[in-house]
């Protein structure tokens, strides 16, 4: 049996900074290595990273076929921030993997007998 690959395309914008492959390659292997684990299917990505004085932000938004999920994260270092983003686009699809499962395998509701 063979499992199709899912196809996460991955669009990384730079706000009031330079935009560096190091960044990029970064945000987009970090994305893909942890989405591949929920996402089946075809997701489109988008990754902001902007600064402002010591502010350095990423901010991540999935649009997949069950999920749509925002992150946005504020720490003093563009990498620290993307590995914070990444935990909480993480925790969020854990939590409604578990509510789609749920959905899935609930029981059916039985009539009362008369």
């Amino acid at each position: 049996m063979t499992q199709n690959n899912p196809v996460i395309n991955v669009s990384v914008t730079f706000r009031h900074t330079h935009s560096t492959e190091a960044l990029t390659t970064y945000a987009t292997e970090k994305l893909v290595h942890c989405l591949t684990k929920y996402i089946h299917n075809t997701a489109d990505v988008h990754v902001i990273l902007s600064v402002e004085k010591r502010d350095h932000t990423a901010e991540v938004i999935v649009h997949a076929k069950p999920y749509e999920l925002t992150g946005k994260s504020t720490t003093e270092d563009l990498y620290s921030s993307i590995d914070k983003v990444v935990d909480t686009i993480l925790a969020q699809l854990r939590k409604q993997k578990g509510r789609h499962l749920d959905q899935i395998h609930q029981a059916p509701e039985l009539e009362p007998l008369p």
